[in-house]
């Protein structure tokens, strides 16, 4: 019996067939996952993400300032609300999905998607994942950061230093005309090789237009899996690494906060990135 393959990729009828048309094409037809067109951004759609990817990281770099021991989530949440209106944006976040407020603050053992609150004050030796999404003028931006609060301890350092060290190693593993499963596969061995695990649960994912779109990024797997990467695709790349088991489970709290099942610490960094012919451009920081 003959493979099914779903062909994603066509050329409108009466088009010229581009050289970029015949590379995806060679691939869909070795039986390749590729992405469909509306997966590639235009030049103005670009720009248009890199604007809300500026005052997206502009959020990040607030929050760097401001963030310290006896603040709650709640207050850095409203630091995340101000900023953004302030800057003619819309926190992607809030009201998505039933989700309450503007941003995720996921401390300690929360893996993501933690719901800012008044009760949850942050003391020394907190590790917190602050997540960020932008909506500019119709396009979405996402990106996260760690903060170590105060001096931690060497085993959470190490933790939150290796999960930047997975998000460095899966943007060097992204190529055009690479696989999306070359970045979960680096990133996975890096995370195993330092005693951690890598969440398979989650993902990051296409963005841009919509909060999430294609491809999902799995942040394990094998070489040459998953979608092709191809130049226009815009997507984050956030492995959230464990310190025990890669298992987690949800709360109870809305159906969001993501906890490690061990309840061992967890940390997790994120970029957007833009594929072109060259590599990876980062559109958040």
């Amino acid at each position: 019996m003959f493979k099914r393959i779903k062909r994603n990729w066509f050329v409108p009828k009466g088009a010229e067939m581009t050289e970029l048309d015949k590379k995806i094409l060679a691939f869909q037809n070795r039986g390749c996952l590729v992405p469909s067109r509306k997966v590639i951004k235009t030049p103005e759609q670009i720009e248009g993400i890199r604007r809300s990817g500026v005052v997206n990281t502009g959020v990040l770099d607030l929050v760097a300032r401001e963030i310290h021991a006896g603040m709650t989530t709640l207050e850095i949440d409203k630091l995340v609300y101000d900023y953004t209106v302030e800057h003619g944006a819309i926190p992607a976040p809030l009201n998505y999905e039933g989700f309450p407020k503007s941003c995720c603050t996921s401390i300690n053992e929360v893996v993501c998607h933690g719901i800012p609150n008044e009760f949850e004050v942050l003391k020394e030796g907190d590790i917190i994942n602050v997540d960020v999404s932008t909506i500019l003028d119709g396009y979405f931006s996402d990106a996260s950061r760690m903060f170590v609060i105060g001096e931690t301890t060497p085993a959470k350092q190490k933790l939150v230093d290796v999960a930047r060290e997975c998000l460095d190693i899966g943007m060097e593993a992204a190529h055009p005309f690479g696989f999306v499963g070359d970045i979960g596969h680096a990133i996975e061995q890096h995370a195993k090789k330092n005693g951690f695990s890598i969440v398979r649960d989650l993902c990051g994912h296409g963005v841009g237009l919509e909060f999430h779109e294609e491809p999902d990024v799995e942040h394990f797997g094998k070489n040459g899996t998953g979608m092709l990467l191809v130049p226009g695709m815009v997507f984050t790349i956030e492995p959230m690494v464990n310190m025990g088991d890669w298992r987690v489970f949800v709360d109870e709290d809305y159906g969001w906060t993501v906890v490690t099942e061990d309840e061992l610490p967890s940390a997790q960094w994120e970029h957007t990135f833009l594929m072109t012919e060259e590599g990876l451009e980062i559109l958040t920081y």
